[in-house]
């Protein structure tokens, strides 16, 4: 029988606070000149999350989204500005993982959009790299 694993995650501030009662999967780096600008670092660090096993407990009226055409997007903190989440037609798809509080026990298992990386940044070479999108995962 596996454990139940429940994850606690907050902003910069403390103001807002999440919980994720499950795992979380396929993390990820992406280098895109978005994500660069999203997160203010060389890349985001980023794992998905099933919606269901998501629940924001505190602060939501401090949330803002930032959502692209495609219907992606983010949600930060308009205290601190901590980029929090990732969502999808208006359900968090991801979180970040600089503001999950335990130990995730998951590692970034891809660095995508690599092509577009920072020209001064050095990404570790063992992990697998896509010039752009991966392919998907099953």
């Amino acid at each position: 029988m596996e454990k139940l694993v429940k994850l606690t995650g907050e902003c910069f501030c403390g103001e807002i606070k999440y919980e994720v009662n499950g795992k979380l999967r396929d993390a990820r780096s992406c280098h895109c000149s978005r994500c660069r600008k999203a997160f203010s670092s060389q890349a985001s660090a980023y794992a998905l999350v099933n919606p269901s096993e998501f629940q924001w407990i505190c602060g939501t009226e401090l949330l803002t989204s930032y959502i692209g055409e495609n219907g992606f997007g983010l949600q930060f903190c308009k205290q601190c500005g901590s980029t929090l989440c990732g969502i999808y037609q208006d359900e968090v798809h991801g979180v970040t993982l600089g503001c999950v509080n335990e130990d995730p026990e998951i590692e970034i298992g891809r660095h995508i959009f690599v092509g577009s990386k920072a020209s001064w940044e050095v990404i570790p070479q063992d992990v697998p790299q896509y010039e752009g999108h991966p392919p998907k995962i099953a």
